[in-house]
């Protein structure tokens, strides 16, 4: 039996909402933080060597990193599903926003937390260029969902499972105003439409909030 080791609040929910589009049976351990930290527990760190989520454990393996689970996931149990072919028109943009999503967006709101957390000023040239960066990532997205449905094309693909946690649920810990993306915005409400998402949250992390605005 596939095991996915959730860590509330974290990107081990890109996995969860991966099996519930799949529709492929899973047993989901949820792991809480620690209230004071808001770090992982003992338990959940002993569980890889890195310490950090998302972890799956099938049979033997134990598996880190959520891009490589989602390329395990879809490769053993997706039959093709939810990742375009290199034949596909579709292909490179997927390859793209799949990359993009944990090569650029999610680390560029990592790098804002830590450097909002050290209470610089305002103009601090370091705090100007990283939130200048965080900026061009969402106009990308936003730019990219003006002519798109989805960041592939028409059809929803495992690059929106990877970006939506950067764009949703990481606000938690490092706020931004989507309100200057419109395009992100209605293209969250496609999300938000998604009953398997909706499933995917309420299993994660129940009673959350979700920040789909």
């Amino acid at each position: 039996m596939l095991t996915v080791h959730h860590l509330g609040k974290s990107q081990s929910e890109r996995i969860i909402w991966l099996c519930e589009e799949l529709g492929i049976p899973y047993e989901l351990k949820r792991y809480t933080r620690d209230a004071r930290t808001m770090l992982a527990p003992a338990e959940y760190k002993a569980l890889h060597p890195a310490g950090t989520a998302p972890v799956i454990t099938d049979g033997e393996l134990v598996l880190a990193e959520s891009g490589a689970i989602v390329d395990y996931i879809v490769a053993k149990f997706g039959a093709g599903r939810l990742v375009p072919g290199p034949d596909d028109p579709a292909f490179a943009q997927f390859l793209y926003w799949l990359h993009f999503a944990n090569g650029t967006l999610q680390p560029g709101m990592g790098r804002m937390m830590i450097l909002n957390r050290l209470d610089l000023a305002q103009d601090n040239p370091t705090l100007v260029a990283m939130k200048g960066r965080l900026d061009r990532a969402h106009d990308l997205l936003d730019a990219r969902l003006r002519e798109a449905e989805y960041l592939a094309g028409s059809a929803f693909t495992t690059a929106d499972i990877m970006t939506v946690f950067s764009l949703t649920t990481m606000r938690y810990f490092q706020p931004y105003d989507l309100q200057r993306c419109p395009n992100v915005i209605r293209y969250l409400g496609r999300i938000g439409d998604r009953p398997a998402y909706r499933r995917a949250m309420e299993k994660s992390d129940p009673g959350m909030a979700l920040l789909l605005s």
